[in-house]
């Protein structure tokens, strides 16, 4: 037995300074027709029992997406602080983190990481892109990690992988066959944007 679906909360970390897109609100540009967080947001919403929105600014424009928005409480100090603001918002057992610049991560990514963090009692499942290079942004965080994420954050701690480091972790390389090879290719330039609009990528 797996973790349920019901006991996971989902949550897209929109709150970048997006420097690479000329300081754009990333999850706000358009992709295919729709904000490019909305679509990391119904991925998501398909795989967890809730889902919850990071955001440092525009948040009624987040807020019109149908979940509730949190502004991190740490000044936008990096994926970290994203992860506090939905624990502590999170009434599941378990939190899902993804980024809202990558829309084809996996479908199964909510199953898979779940399956190796019951397997490994783990209190982190991350993944892993088919070439074994980590996406530390896209994992399952126990919801009692909170306290002690807060406590590292007000420390200064400010490195994801450092921060994981320091708990039991299991990682999930999502490359069996059908995974697609770039389920986890992101946006970080409005170039790199555009290119995910490819046909090409499913």
């Amino acid at each position: 037995m797996s973790i349920p679906r019901q006991d996971i909360t989902g949550l897209v970390l929109a709150g970048g300074q997006g420097s690479r897109m000329g300081g754009v609100d990333k999850g706000l540009q358009p992709f295919r027709g729709q904000p490019l967080a909305l679509h990391a947001l119904r991925r998501l919403q398909a795989q967890t029992g809730t889902a919850l929105l990071s955001a440092n600014r525009n948040l009624s424009a987040y807020e019109a997406f149908g979940v509730p928005v949190w502004q991190d409480d740490e000044g936008g100090e990096g994926p970290l602080a994203g992860f506090l603001a939905g624990l502590m918002r999170c009434h599941t057992p378990w939190l899902l983190t993804v980024p809202c610049d990558t829309p084809f991560f996996p479908a199964d990514l909510a199953a898979r990481l779940a399956a190796a963090a019951h397997r490994d009692d783990a209190d982190i499942a991350l993944a892993a892109a088919p070439d074994g290079d980590l996406q530390p942004v896209f994992c399952l965080l126990r919801a009692s990690l909170r306290d002690e994420l807060a406590a590292h954050l007000r420390q200064g701690g400010r490195k994801v992988r450092a921060w994981m480091g320091q708990h039991r972790c299991a990682t999930v390389r999502f490359d069996q066959p059908g995974d697609d090879p770039n389920a986890f290719a992101n946006a970080n330039t409005l170039a790199e944007l555009r290119a995910l609009e490819s046909p090409i990528v499913p």
